[in-house]
């Protein structure tokens, strides 16, 4: 038969143009589209085979087979599936977006028969990506049951020639005459690579001959030619590609932990075995499989920008679409590893995009939600377990608690926590915390800093220890950004014991308030005076509550920004304007008292405004900041020293200093 020439339909050269250069962002999608397409031929060969089993009778193994030809420079990809005729190619391949796949379900539903295989191409265009790399595309075709074949060639410039021809068996063999620069194409290590990736969980064996040394017997004699060396012997033999290993679609009863095991160091390159394993099929409106994995330790990349982009791989019935795929996992979980396989997902028709975002809401929330379920049930039934996976990614489920509002409470749930009452590496939650509060305590206590040591040793928590009052150590610099979007846990409200004038309850009837004014009063001289000798530094001074050891703190007004939120955002290179807290005296340390008596008396003013100083940089340093001029401190800690060794007043104070920077 004479070929026939004819024209694409539809606007041809506008659509074939966007479909070669514009749909894909990476050329090797081509293969997964072909391979993709022959899966779908082939499965549907397997559902007709159902009801007629002479249309497999010829060939019965099921395969997609990869041949590249070096001299032709040509790629071949061939099944055995249900073939095509020439009408059916002119409809499926000779009109663009129209796909067969499609029709065959159209003509199901309408029919009201079984129910379908799982099939891909939905959008009839994922054929063409071949042009991507080929300059001529030669499709043979012959359909299951038919007599002969057909042959479609285009070279995707608008038309294309088709004709019958001889085809020995059923299936599809497509044929691309690869560009001048697609040689890479053509080796065997490009396309192990591609399929591995995109195609490794294909039902169906993909395969490809390949050349190899032939095994020789280890005692074979040497030549009798010991000058010349011999050639190696070769031998061809047929290798499959893909593991076709889709643990994910099979029952958890089927599937052994040491299944498990493998298949997750397979797809997290990981040599150790997970700490948790999930494994669950959600049904209804939204059907998808997921098998995910909680490591045992965090990689080293968890916190690059680059770790968000890999860890639960997207899968469309067993074809990889994505492993950057962030409004299906957020963020906050980018510690997971494995897969999400759903055969109801929307995507565009590069499958590299996704379309319906209704759709992966509800799957993410419904991954969220087990994730969030697992994690309270190890948290409750396996405590050892659950305190190793706070301490390798509990920084990172911190994210949420910050970020994702609708999970908030279940998040708080989760938090732990070392505090003034656990062993260092010991953790504490906030419903554990609450449970063992003494009944005068009404909230929950807590201190931010660069770590458990500096925090332990912070003045701040002086009347916390001697009023028995448990304090959360809060030393990830992600809790900063937590305790500004959590202000309370079950009605419980969250306190900072270095921010605002707050008294710390105590079992015993505390300070009456006639006392604490009468305290107030007998200091309001030093208070006064220190104010004015600081006022560039301070914000204001007063009588502490917090202290029953140390001379002096410096603490945060309510609303202002702790001083290791400042440090923070300072190493962040952020613009901070400087900062006045506010310095509280202990009235019961000597050192204050002293200075009151002092403060009555006018001719030691000028010594007292050396022991102002000197005080101010104590309470910096005593908070983790830096002192504005350490050379001028030790000067003044040696004048007052050298005074104190002769039994003389200490040198007249210099003016007083410029204010922080």
């Amino acid at each position: 038969m004479t070929a026939r020439r004819k024209q694409f339909k539809t606007e041809v050269q506008k659509l074939l143009d966007l479909v070669i250069h514009s749909l894909y962002t990476h050329k090797e999608i081509f293969l997964r589209e072909l391979i993709s397409n022959a899966s779908d031929a082939i499965d549907r060969a397997r559902f007709l085979a159902l009801s007629d089993k002479a249309i497999v009778e010829d060939d019965p193994v099921w395969k997609i087979r990869l041949a590249a030809d070096r001299e032709a420079r040509t790629l071949t990809v061939s099944d055995n599936g249900i073939g095509m005729t020439a009408a059916e190619m002119e409809r499926n391949i000779g009109t663009i977006a129209s796909s067969g796949t499609r029709h065959f379900l159209e003509e199901l539903q309408q029919s009201g028969g079984a129910t379908a295989p799982e099939l891909i191409g939905q959008f009839g265009v994922g054929f063409y990506s071949a042009f991507m790399v080929a300059d001529k595309v030669t499709v043979v075709s012959r359909q299951a049951g038919g007599k002969t074949g057909a042959r479609w060639v285009s070279d995707g410039q608008g038309s294309y020639t088709i004709e019958d021809c001889e085809k020995e068996r059923r299936g599809t063999d497509v044929t691309l005459h690869l560009k001048e620069d697609m040689d890479e194409y053509l080796e065997e290590w490009r396309l192990r690579k591609i399929v591995k990736t995109y195609s490794d969980f294909v039902e169906h064996p993909v395969v490809m001959n390949v050349t190899r040394p032939k095994p020789g017997k280890e005692d074979a004699e040497a030549p009798a030619d010991q000058g010349k060396e011999a050639e190696p012997e070769v031998e061809t033999v047929e290798e499959t590609l893909n593991s076709q290993k889709a643990i994910w679609t099979r029952a958890k009863a089927e599937v052994s932990a040491e299944n498990y095991h493998e298949f997750y160091k397979h797809i997290a390159h990981d040599f150790q075995d997970p700490l948790r394993t999930i494994h669950w099929s959600a049904e209804g409106k939204t059907e998808f499989r997921a098998l995910l994995f909680i490591p045992a330790k965090a990689p080293f990349d968890l916190y690059m920008p680059e770790s968000h982009k890999r860890g639960v791989q997207l899968y469309v019935r067993r074809v990889f679409i994505t492993d950057n795929c962030e409004a299906l996992v957020p963020g906050w979980l980018r510690f997971l590893r494995g897969v999400v396989d759903s055969a109801d997902l929307p995507l565009n028709v590069s499958r590299e995009t996704l379309q319906e975002e209704r759709v992966i809401r509800i799957i993410r929330s419904n991954l969220v939600k087990k994730i969030l379920d697992t994690l309270a049930e190890m948290k409750e039934k396996e405590r050892p377990a659950y305190d190793t996976f706070w301490t390798e990614f509990g920084k990172v489920l911190k994210e949420g608690i910050h970020l994702e509002l609708g999970s908030r409470e279940e998040l708080q749930a989760l938090a732990l926590f070392e505090s003034s009452k656990t062993d260092a590496g010991k953790y504490v939650s906030l419903d554990e915390y609450i449970a063992r509060m003494p009944a005068h305590q009404k909230d929950i206590y807590y201190l931010t800093g660069d770590s458990r040591t500096a925090v332990e040793q912070s003045p701040l928590l002086e009347t916390c220890r001697a009023s028995d009052v448990e304090v959360l150590f809060l030393t990830d610099p992600i809790d900063e950004w937590v305790v500004q979007s959590t202000t309370s846990y079950k009605e419980k409200k969250l306190v900072s014991v270095a921010k605002g004038d707050i008294e710390i309850p105590s079992a015993q009837a505390g300070e009456k308030k006639e006392a604490r004014e009468e305290t107030e009063t007998t200091f309001k001289e030093l208070a006064a005076f220190l104010k004015d000798r600081l006022k560039d530094k301070v914000k204001d001074v007063r009588v502490s509550r917090r202290l029953t050891e140390s001379a002096c703190c410096l603490v945060s007004g309510e609303q202002d920004l702790g001083v290791h939120m400042e440090r923070i955002l300072r190493s962040m290179h952020a613009d901070l304007p400087a900062a006045k807290r506010i310095l509280e005296l202990n009235p019961a340390h000597a050192l204050v008292t002293a200075m009151n008596a002092m403060v009555k008396d006018s001719r030691q003013h000028l010594r007292l405004a050396e022991y102002a100083d000197l005080l101010y940089d104590q309470a910096r340093l005593t908070a983790g900041m830096e002192i504005a001029n350490p050379v001028e401190f030790a000067q003044r800690v040696s004048r007052i020293m050298a005074a104190a060794a002769e039994g003389e007043a200490a040198p007249e104070a210099p003016p007083a200093a410029t204010p922080e920077a």
